[in-house]
């Protein structure tokens, strides 16, 4: 190994050994408390322009494996770690962690300090930075952190959806006759599995597709999906997303939830540094229960009355553009907007991801949920015309 560093925007510096590619890397520096699933961390699109530092003292114990693959690459684009490890899969067949890293292209350090690195975060807030070779001059990754556009209204949705649409067919015959029409921008595989095991077919539809084109579809429903980037720069989404409401049922996931909210007039913000792990504890409030959810994104929904919180456990309601909407989710961390429903027409988001990958298992039974209420819709005519503010 070779000497390598982390520098970040306001000058902190923290020092480790290289471990994957030998170049540079600049981006958005984040951290996950994820303890597992690191491969599909690093492989969820929502991670694009990221760099992730995973707080796990050890990262790479199991190896790496196809089936671990949350899409077709790596998005994120470095990784930093206290202790990287190369054990290759437990059965042989797949290179270890940081070959693979290698074999991807994506640098990597290890040997380095992260508890300093995510308190300085937590203190002072997500913010670009890079890994970089110890032979890249400290005043020359200056320059190439300070050329990095914020992440605050970037559009990253590009890289990440597909040029045409995708179907995939369902698994299993469970949900038979569900037909769901995605706005693919950055989707995990673990979340298509999820709604095809439940017998529904998914097509995955490019982040520039129409309302008009959307609902000559014979969907039974609209899924908006995760990913990368500000909410608030995908205003052309945003319009399909209106374009949708009070059609058929629109569900999101993730950047999906802040979309359709955006769409029905709420605002969104930039965390200080963002929720990426899968031990934040989320209230249900239409069951009471308390989850355990697997969560990435670095931005979040205001509540009414533009509060950034919401201190009760309550479903308070907004008013929007399409009538009323109710808080069903909460964030028990800081108390952050996780989930809503709308009340006059079918529509609903959660902000976390219930797919569980990696994470725990505690919400997947929202997967089964949305399909039986596109089930209970399917015969429900459709109105003539959208409802517009």
């Amino acid at each position: 190994m070779s000497g390598a560093y982390v520098l970040l925007a306001d000058g902190a510096r923290f020092d480790g050994e290289s471990c994957g590619a030998e170049r540079p890397a600049v981006g958005e520096i984040v951290f996950t408390t994820s303890m597992s699933g690191y491969q599909e961390t690093v492989t969820d699109p929502s991670y694009a322009g990221q760099l992730v530092t995973f707080t796990a003292p050890q990262i790479g114990n199991y190896g790496v494996s196809p089936t671990a693959m949350e899409s077709d690459s790596v998005h994120a684009r470095a990784v930093i770690m206290r202790a990287g490890v190369n054990q290759p899969d437990i059965l042989g067949q797949e290179p270890g962690w940081l070959d693979w890293l290698t074999g991807h292209d994506i640098p990597a350090i290890t040997d380095l300090d992260t508890r300093a690195l995510v308190r300085h975060i937590r203190e002072a807030g997500a913010m670009a930075g890079g890994v970089f070779p110890a032979s890249v001059d400290e005043a020359h990754a200056r320059r190439l952190i300070a050329a990095e556009p914020p992440m605050a209204g970037r559009d990253l949705t590009h890289d990440v959806s597909p040029a045409t649409p995708l179907r995939v067919s369902a698994e299993t015959g469970g949900g038979q006759g569900v037909r769901i029409a995605m706005i693919d921008t950055g989707v995990k595989a673990s979340i298509v599995r999820e709604l095809t095991r439940r017998g529904a077919e998914v097509t995955r539809h490019p982040r520039g597709v129409t309302a008009a084109e959307l609902l000559d579809t014979d969907a039974d429903a609209f899924f908006l999906a995760n990913g990368p980037g500000d909410p608030a720069a995908l205003a052309d989404i945003v319009d399909t997303v209106r374009g949708l409401i009070g059609r058929r049922p629109v569900y999101g996931i993730c950047l999906g939830h802040q979309l359709l909210c955006r769409a029905i007039g709420l605002e969104t913000y930039k965390l200080t540094f963002g929720h990426h792990g899968a031990n934040h504890p989320v209230r249900d409030l239409t069951t009471g229960r308390t989850e355990i959810t697997a969560q990435n994104h670095g931005f979040a929904v205001l509540g009414p009355d533009g509060a950034r919180t919401v201190d009760v456990d309550e479903p308070v309601r907004w008013e929007t553009d399409f009538g009323a909407a109710e808080l069903t989710h909460i964030n028990l961390y800081d108390r952050t907007v996780e989930g809503l429903r709308l009340l006059e027409v079918p529509a609903a988001t959660v902000q976390y991801h219930p797919e569980a990958g990696p994470g725990p298992n505690d919400s997947l039974y929202l997967f089964d949920r949305f399909i039986a209420e596109i089930r209970s819709r399917q015969s429900t005519p459709e109105p003539p015309e959208s409802i517009t503010a």
